[in-house]
């Protein structure tokens, strides 16, 4: 057992419940026959996930069902009604719920075809098999991931059933103003179609997250993930904050390869995210570090998004000028989250660990340096033009081989097998976090909220820019949940960035506005798959990752606004000589919100103290001289004040 390893054991202590401290770790403990057919329904799911991704047989609609169909009913026996319920035995209408759920699932399954033969002309019987579907993934999602998102999908309904004659008839005023639908229409649109329950988010969670949580248990399982905590501490362990200053980086990098928030999540965050709760930080933390450096991956050239390139095309430049255009946002936005973490780590006292006592990297890497080898292949294959899928698929593979290269790292095959069961059983809560937050996209889609909130709101804007800006804002976080950053970009660059050229906005700038926050969408709660990909990794509450990554990803809310209002920060009418001193006061400006959002500089900061803080740091990110020199001289102030304070004490 490595040094951080003992020191963990001998810091927690024995009597304490992660299942007081994390909602998803609060597992029904089952023993005997049950805990054996258990194992094999979990085993089996994880079965049916490798055979859909290695054989691709599978239409989308069967994968989906399936993998929701064993999701949601191992939530209601793995999970606990309440959280004073036994956690020994399961509640025989439990087992009613998860029986009752795989015969909706069975249903729609026999039925695929017939389905789509009859697609708009549904049977009563399939309206009752979807509204009860509907009904028992929010059931489950309420007790597996919370009630907040719960909530929040059924205002969406509400919202869909307004105006519907026999049912509540209301008028509504303004933009917000429609037909309403029949509920019949509701549920089999949620539930049939693929805009809601199995849409994008499920297919998202049955594809490639399945097989990166896979692949992190194989980490977790054969040791390797254990030889990534020794070897992150040797090499940064030392700095204040060192991991998730590490898996900020390491998100970054891998980002420019990968081009997704939820892929990169999954794949870097299976080392990160384990070393960063290791070390003290809070389980929604962990996954939030994760989730929003990996988000910004998308925006980090030289190698960015999809979207990226249909930039270039729309706006008509070259794509290796996008690149020079997209580097300065993105460093800010990295070091926002730097910042922030630096600041956390500080304010839990996370200091890390003398040099004397972390393990010496150079014979850690002659000993176990092949257990490098699935991360390596991971990013080779992508670099390789491989699909994730794919490379996720050769990446659990060598994970599984290569701790048998040295007899020094043999592990037992049943230690391989156990990380089946593993990857199965962690699926379940961002698997119901999906599926309810396809209930969002799919009114959103049948309502077509996003437009009326876009084109109402732009009707009000008048000519005033920041408004503009701020409505464009609200459109792409509404538009982009749920669906890939291209969709969004495509519609929001449709329906948005046109009206921001018509109040002067340079083209170029309008567009990567739209861009930004189409992206961060992946973390900005109630949808947000980046968040829930790293809340599974993490064993955290999905809602407050994505709150804490919001928080995080700070920078991208703001630097956009910067951009956009002086284009000279992305080198538009100017040079990057010209950008310099907006480059440093953004910086001194994101030091300013950081410490104000967390709470701590070079010692805990009252209230009062860190709203001036971040009332600084809004200063400095405003384009102006005057604007600035009160931002910073604020900034100055509450540090001086608090320097001098921990002085004192």
């Amino acid at each position: 057992m490595s040094f951080l390893s003992r020191k963990k054991l001998n810091e927690v202590p024995r009597d304490v419940d992660l299942s007081e401290l994390e909602r998803d770790s609060r597992y029904r403990v089952f023993s005997g026959g049950m805990k054996v057919f258990l194992t094999v329904v979990l085993t089996c799911f994880a079965l049916f996930q490798l055979y859909a991704s290695l054989s691709g047989r599978l239409p989308q609609q069967i994968l989906r069902y399936g993998h929701l169909g064993f999701a949601i009913s191992l939530a209601f026996i793995i999970y606990p009604t309440t959280k004073k319920s036994s956690r020994r035995r399961i509640n025989p209408l439990d087992m009613i719920f998860a029986l009752a759920f795989l015969t909706v699932i069975m249903y729609f399954i026999g039925n695929f075809k017939a389905l789509q033969l009859r697609a708009g002309d549904y049977t009563t019987l399939d309206t009752v098999m979807a509204g009860l579907g509907v009904f028992l993934v929010l059931l489950a999602c309420w007790r597996v991931v919370g009630p907040p998102i719960v909530i929040i999908a059924s205002c969406f309904m509400l919202y869909g059933l307004m105006g519907a004659r026999g049912f509540f008839a209301v008028q509504m005023p303004g933009f917000l103003a429609q037909r309403g639908y029949q509920l019949p229409r509701i549920i089999t649109h949620l539930f049939i179609t693929t805009e809601g329950v199995i849409g994008n988010p499920i297919g998202v969670c049955s594809t490639y997250i399945f097989l990166f949580i896979l692949f992190g248990s194989c980490l977790e399982k054969t040791g390797i993930g254990q030889f990534f905590i020794d070897l992150a501490n040797a090499l940064a362990g030392w700095a204040v904050g060192g991991p998730a200053k590490v898996a900020v980086l390491s998100s970054a990098l891998q980002g420019t390869v990968s081009g997704s928030s939820v892929a990169n999540t999954v794949s870097t965050g299976s080392f990160t995210i384990p070393l960063m709760k290791s070390l003290g930080y809070e389980p929604e933390f962990a996954g939030a570090v994760e989730a929003a450096a990996s988000t910004g991956g998308q925006i980090m050239p030289p190698v960015m998004g999809s979207a990226a390139f249909l930039i270039a095309e729309s706006v008509g430049i070259p794509y290796s000028q996008l690149m020079l255009v997209a580097l300065i946002p993105a460093l800010l936005y990295f070091s926002g989250i730097w910042i922030m973490v630096d600041f956390e780590a500080r304010r839990k006292g996370l200091k890390g660990l003398p040099r004397e006592k972390l393990p010496p990297a150079k014979p850690l890497l002659l000993q176990k340096g092949h257990l490098v080898l699935p991360l390596a292949a991971i990013i080779y294959f992508m670099l390789s033009g491989f699909t994730i899928t794919r490379s996720a698929l050769w990446g659990i593979m060598i994970a599984a081989l290569v701790p048998f290269l040295k007899k020094s790292t043999w592990v037992s095959p049943k230690q391989i097998l156990e990380a089946l069961p593993l990857a199965a059983r962690n699926i379940v809560s961002v698997a119901t976090a999906c599926a309810t937050a396809g209930i969002i996209v799919g009114m959103v889609t049948l309502t077509g909220l996003g437009q009326r909130i876009g084109g109402g709101m732009f009707q009000v804007v008048g000519g005033n820019v920041f408004l503009g800006l701020m409505c464009a804002m609200i459109t792409s976080l509404v538009l982009g949940m749920g669906v890939s950053t291209t969709s969004n970009y495509i519609i929001t660059s449709t329906v948005a960035a046109p009206i921001l050229i018509h109040l002067g906005i340079p083209l170029l700038a309008a567009h990567m506005f739209c861009f930004y926050f189409g992206i961060i969408a992946d973390i900005t709660p109630p949808v947000a798959l980046a968040a829930y990909a790293g809340s599974a990794i993490a064993k955290g509450n999905p809602f407050r990752t994505g709150v804490n990554a919001s928080k995080l990803a700070i920078a991208a809310f703001l630097v956009p606004y910067m951009f956009a209002l002086d284009p000279k920060l992305i080198m538009i009418d100017g040079t990057f000589l010209e950008a310099l001193p907006m480059i440093a006061t953004a910086l001194v400006g994101l030091f300013g919100i950081g410490g104000g959002l967390i709470g701590y500089i070079n010692a805990p900061i009252e209230s009062y103290w860190r709203l001036l803080m971040i009332a600084g740091g809004l200063g400095l990110l405003i384009p102006g001289a005057i604007s600035d020199l009160v931002g910073a001289a604020v900034i100055l102030a509450v540090y001086l004040c608090t320097r001098r304070k921990r002085a004192g004490e």
